[in-house]
């Protein structure tokens, strides 16, 4: 561990004093931009000041843009307003909304005067702070300037477009995205009324979801969040309860309308997500709970709950992120073993080597060892993330100065430190690797085993049998590795074998009507005709849940639950909603049908990841972020739920910074405007500002004995996530007697 963190690679911002060179020689205009979050800073940052004066979770935070103030939005129905200079509390606002505030912002271009905010009571409201006569109280009890009732679920996010201090855009679980005009209304009727007659709705995502790509859309899409360019402002970026994130450009869009009559969801421009999450049948945990922009609007990042944060080209160029189709996710995830493909695409895949004479040589060496670094990880079976941030500072570095015979031994050696690792996904990442080592030798022994490995991991056994058999001909005569293929294809056997005796039991076991062991059996029906392979994920292969009965769970009946966390009666009313989608009344009170024309469907195009970010969990709260740092945006910062915040470097995705953030969960995340500055806040009632620290240690800024184990704690939850209760969101669910993924539920 401390040879590796001595190889580390250089980060690609250099140092402050080549900046502050360069300026006094050439003049930089970018120098502020910059230096912002330099890496000698961000490895710096500590806690500052923790701001009280909030009583209860604080969900929201943002800053204006000058970043001299800083508003928050809280659990206690509060919105605080922050002076950055004195770090003191200036405005305490009551809104009058009746439910937990999830968002707030300030409207751009009105002198940091008017505020709007979005709760769970369905509610936008907005403030004008110029109203206040006299010398302004610190505590306030103002009306709002506008009440915007329209929506039928919780408001999540808010958005803004710089410069137009006019509209503001909400994004809520009723699946709309709605844009309020303050020059045309200041309220509007609560939904359901008779005179609601409002046409503000821009997205119209009720029958916008889909479980996979190929399928079509006609599920409710429950928006989590939103974010508009800062740099395009056209394009309006959301997410919400399935696995792709969404991009529209606002001047294609059809005109505003009534949310009386469904619309077909209108065609989006572009479409994100994961190669290995775009099949989600069976995920249907699987949701989104943050997307944004980067500050120079060319990648969008996404947080997913249960999973990873990933980082998205918009215009992908390269092969570091590529467009997919339904089609193809089965074939570009697993590609045939050598001996099916054709010979001619060997030609084509094989690449020709780097002229070693122009190559920087100490840097060569560098890359030597840190493959020593990578394989003796391999070899002991420890430190297995130093190893892989080994070879990813190599194979993801600016000028990594290898040639493909050096890039196809780090590309298989990280591939087989992800399947002994195996944190949530490491599998897929193993196998992108494995591809991507096969398109430098298609008739690599090493790639072919790899992904045999791979795929057993992944329970298709035909296929891994497949993978060994072709890297057993590849090997010659007698060679002594022909003993890793041989146990290989035992454990093949073994799993088999293994896969046919719970075949043959499971019909036995499936009958689970009238006993509910726990929460998690109502909620995620198990798998009980699964195989138990060596190192399946179960998280990835739970049946979907198909629940149309009523029944009811008390504390002192549910003896088997083993926290025993519910106390007294929870009654629940589950139904499907896919029946619920396909029509609609129109404003006449007719019933019209809203479902798709599948001879017209054309499978969607989707845009891949080209980096992932592990380290944290996101599993208990839907609004956790994940967030640019500074205005270059060079690094990615994402709270958790362990109440740590971490911070990556965007380009090789190698973890930087691990902090304590909150005694529970870190929700929020927001960089200052221009200062090397964050603020955070999560589950307690305050407001953390962390800026640079000469003293503080450059990769845990709290008395944590071993980083590893915190980080592979998560890993853990990540996995469980389809077993555990989630107690802060699933909870104010029942305090607010819905259940947007698909049930009811009311606490007696």
């Amino acid at each position: 561990m401390d040879a590796a963190e001595k190889l580390r690679w250089p980060f690609s911002d250099g140092s402050v004093t080549d900046f502050l060179d360069a300026r006094s020689l050439h003049g930089s205009p970018d120098i502020k931009k910059k230096v912002q979050f330099h890496s000698s800073l961000v490895q710096k940052l500590a806690l500052e000041k923790e701001m009280e004066g909030h009583a209860g979770c604080v969900n929201a935070i943002a800053w204006n843009s000058s970043g001299s103030l800083l508003v928050s939005g809280s659990d206690d129905t509060r919105i605080n307003i922050w002076n950055y200079n004195n770090r003191e509390l200036v405005h305490d606002i009551d809104t009058g909304h009746s439910a937990n505030i999830f968002c707030t912002k300030f409207v751009p271009e009105t002198c940091d005067e008017v505020v709007v905010s979005g709760a769970g009571d369905a509610e936008v409201r907005v403030f004008n702070m110029s109203r206040l006569s006299g010398r302004r109280p610190r505590e306030i009890s103002m009306e709002p300037t506008a009440v915007y009732q329209c929506h039928s679920r919780r408001v999540k996010k808010l958005a803004v477009e710089v410069g137009n201090p006019n509209v503001v855009w909400s994004a809520s679980e009723d699946g709309t995205l709605r844009q309020h005009d303050f020059r045309e209304c200041s309220s509007c009727p609560r939904a359901g009324s008779a005179n609601q007659e409002c046409r503000n709705v821009l997205l119209d995502l009720r029958c916008g979801a889909k479980k996979s790509l190929a399928d079509l859309p006609k599920h409710p899409l429950a928006l989590k969040s939103c974010d508009i360019s800062s740099v395009c402002p056209h394009q309006i970026l959301v997410g919400g309860s399935d696995a792709f994130a969404r991009l529209y450009d606002r001047r294609m869009l059809p005109p505003l309308s009534s949310c009386q009559t469904k619309r077909k969801p209108p065609p989006c421009v572009k479409m994100f997500c994961p190669l290995h999450l775009a099949d989600s049948q069976k995920k249907t945990y699987l949701h989104l709970t943050h997307v944004a922009f980067s500050p120079n609007g060319k990648e969008v990042l996404l947080s997913y709950s249960g999973e990873h944060v990933y980082l998205f080209d918009v215009d992908p160029d390269n092969m570091s992120s590529v467009r997919y189709t339904a089609d193809y996710v089965r074939e570009q995830l697993f590609v045939p073993p050598f001996h099916k493909v054709p010979a001619k695409e060997y030609a084509k895949e094989k690449k020709a080597s780097v002229n070693t004479t122009s190559r920087n040589l100490s840097r060569v060496d560098m890359c030597k060892k840190f493959m020593q670094v990578a394989t003796r990880s391999l070899e002991t079976d420890k430190n297995l993330m130093r190893g892989i941030e080994a070879c990813s500072e190599v194979l993801e570095s600016i000028k990594p100065d290898i040639d493909d015979d050096m890039r196809h031994e780090f590309l298989c050696t990280r591939a087989a430190l992800y399947l002994k690792r195996k944190w949530k996904n490491d599998v897929y990442m193993a196998i992108r690797d494995c591809n991507r080592a096969r398109k430098i030798d298609a008739t690599s022994y090493q790639a072919h085993l790899h992904m045999a490995e791979a795929l057993l991991q992944l329970g298709r056994l035909k296929e891994a049998s497949e993978y060994a058999e072709a890297a057993n001909s590849l090997l010659p005569p007698h060679w002594q590795l022909r003993e890793q293929v041989d146990d290989f294809k035992q454990r093949v056997a073994s799993a088999e074998l293994e896969k046919n005796r719970t075949d043959q039991n499971g019909n036995s076991k499936a009958d689970t009507h009238g006993k509910l062991r726990s929460l998690s059996d109502i909620l995620f029906r198990p798998d009980v005709g699964g195989s138990s392979q060596e190192g399946r994920e179960d998280s990835d292969y739970d049946d979907e849940m198909e629940l149309d009965y009523e029944t009811s769970v008390s504390g002192d009946e549910s003896r088997e639950n083993d926290q025993g966390v519910f106390r007294g009666s929870l009654s629940f009313r589950f139904h499907q909603r896919e029946d619920q989608t396909n029509e609609h009344t129109d404003e006449n009170g007719s019933i019209e049908s809203a479902q798709n024309d599948d001879s017209a469907f054309q499978s969607d195009v989707a845009i891949d990841m080209k980096q992932r970010y592990v380290a944290h969990c996101n599993v208990g709260t839907d609004i956790k972020q994940a967030s640019f740092l500074g205005e270059q945006g060079e690094f990615i910062a994402s709270g958790s739920d362990d109440g740590r915040w971490f911070i990556w470097e965007k380009r090789t995705g190698r973890l930087i910074k691990m902090l304590a953030g909150d005694g529970a969960v870190v929700n929020c995340i927001q960089s200052h405007p221009f200062d090397c500055a964050v603020a955070t806040s999560g589950i307690d009632n305050t407001i953390k500002l962390w800026t640079p620290d000469a003293n503080a240690t450059s990769m845990v800024a709290d008395p944590e004995p071993d980083v590893l184990s915190a980080i592979e704690n998560n890993q853990r939850k990540l996995c469980r996530n389809r077993q555990i209760v989630l107690p802060f969101e699933f909870l104010e669910r029942f305090r607010m007697h819905e259940f947007s993924e698909g049930f009811e539920c009311a606490q007696s």
